[in-house]
């Protein structure tokens, strides 16, 4: 655990807070009826991404995300063209529901000593359509996108960058993710992580574990609580 105080809460955004699972119908739908291919979608999405932050070639995520539904197709003989693909993909990713334990949670968040961002892959345009969408825009102190930086998560500048965006020290910050992988890149960074340990993910063993896990947002709510209580004292 951190010796620093908590200033800034981090917060992810697809599959952390917003569900995918609407995605699966229309991803699924221009592959033939295989909704089972959405997880390898999405994986080799934050693949490609990756591949762009090494190469110093940034490109939209939602693009990224588009080249990489045709490379699936490819892969699967199956006939898509670039319109077709982006329809499949970017309606449905500008307009996912939040998770039910979501909305609650980080009101009764806002209420703390403690400030809330987003920190996302998703381009500016991309998280505050998605967040005013879901009515989720007034919940965070600011929207911070990987986009003003030119470098996807995990790579630790993201994270770097987004504790000196909000003017705290990288310890003073927390990252909340559902993801392993964005999890060690903000560990990697110095900054406090919390693992959401939603159904069917995980977080990657050689990274060491995070500072804390929690099962949802609920109870993301009452450690944080807690945290701050035992920090003010």
């Amino acid at each position: 655990m951190k010796n620093s105080k908590l200033k800034v809460i981090f917060f992810d955004v697809n599959e952390t807070m917003l569900d995918l699972e609407p995605m699966r119908k229309s991803v699924g739908q221009v592959l033939n009826g295989r909704e089972e291919l959405l997880s390898y979608w999405f994986s080799k999405m934050l693949h490609y991404s990756l591949v762009s932050t090494l190469i110093g070639n940034y490109q939209d995520f939602g693009e990224v995300g588009i080249a990489s539904l045709l490379m699936i197709a490819e892969e699967n003989h199956i006939e898509l063209d670039y319109e077709r693909a982006k329809k499949a993909i970017i309606p449905s990713l500008l307009n996912l529901p939040p998770h039910q334990d979501v909305i609650g949670a980080l009101r009764e968040l806002k209420k703390l000593d403690v400030k809330l961002a987003t920190l996302t892959n998703s381009s500016n345009y991309g998280v505050n359509t998605q967040l005013e969408n879901a009515k989720m825009t007034n919940l965070f102190d600011d929207i911070l996108s990987i986009e003003d930086v030119g470098m996807y998560k995990p790579h630790k500048s993201t994270y770097l960058w987004a504790a000196e965006k909000m003017n705290v020290k990288v310890e003073e910050a927390m990252l909340v993710a559902a993801h392993g992988w964005d999890i060690a890149g903000a560990k990697a960074s110095g900054m406090q992580t919390t693992f959401i340990a939603r159904p069917g993910k995980s977080l990657y063993s050689l990274s060491g574990q995070p500072d804390y896990i929690v099962k949802d947002f609920s109870e993301l709510v009452i450690f944080v609580k807690n945290l701050l209580k035992k920090e003010r004292a």
